[in-house]
């Protein structure tokens, strides 16, 4: 009797805690190494792991789900994810539309060229065919700076979905040049015949974003991000991820 009770017991307080837990689905596009990419069948990298350790912090699960980088902010806004974790730069633009955390990385854009072919700046004012990722601030630095100044024709301006896609056709000499950002381009400089020649300094600061008004959602996501600065495990993910 007393075994049928504690295994009732059991039973209730399973039923309870599932009943309890929360999951939020997190929007990432995951092809953004060494801040989200897929190894195996797993969604890994340092805004992966940050999020991941925020949730563990607070008693939540994460689901993920890959979204073309433009349709993120869009996702957010229809309800169909929770929080977007991608690398995202906090821009005026995007603050209109979405609430941001505090800033938890800052980085500068980069621009990106086959290796070994003596490439340099002067690339960018050749007339090159350059590739950006839809909806990013390279995407927005280049064509406010080199297509609307008259340097580049709009039809180079070539965007793509994801990254591996543009570092394929550089690769593959479809492209001359990509701009993108330096720690993503850093980590490409190490798995593919690809280099930096030049940064471009912009000063950004990626954030989390949630849906306007969630602010019991964002004040959480912001007590986490300085819970992580302050004890060290920031400067842990950073070390594991940026070598």
């Amino acid at each position: 009797m007393v075994k049928k009770t504690v295994l009732v017991c059991i039973i209730l307080f399973s039923f309870v805690f599932s009943a309890f837990s929360v999951t939020y689905v997190v929007g990432t596009e995951a092809s953004f190494p060494p801040f989200e990419y897929v190894e195996g069948e797993e969604f890994v990298g340092f805004d992966m792991d940050l999020i991941r350790e925020i949730g563990k912090m607070y008693g939540f699960d994460v689901e993920i789900r890959d979204i073309s980088f433009d349709s993120l902010i869009p996702s957010l806004i229809t309800g169909n994810i929770n929080i977007i974790v991608a690398g995202m730069t906090i821009t005026e633009e995007r603050e209109r539309v979405v609430d941001f955390t505090i800033p938890y990385f800052s980085a500068d854009q980069s621009i990106m060229v086959r290796s070994g072919e003596s490439t340099n700046l002067t690339v960018l004012f050749m007339k090159p065919k350059i590739g950006v990722q839809t909806g990013t601030t390279g995407d927005l630095w280049v064509t406010e700076n080199l297509v609307e100044a008259g340097f580049l024709p709009k039809a180079n301006l070539i965007r793509y979905d994801t990254f591996n896609f543009a570092v394929r056709d550089l690769i593959n000499k479809n492209l001359d040049a990509i701009v993108l950002d330096n720690p993503v381009a850093e980590r490409f400089t190490k798995t593919d015949p690809v280099e930096i020649v030049g940064i471009i300094k912009t000063n950004e600061n990626y954030g989390m974003a949630v849906a306007p008004g969630n602010e019991d959602l964002l004040n959480m996501l912001n007590e986490g991000i300085t819970k992580l600065q302050e004890t060290g495990k920031m400067d842990e993910l950073i070390g594991k991820y940026f070598k």
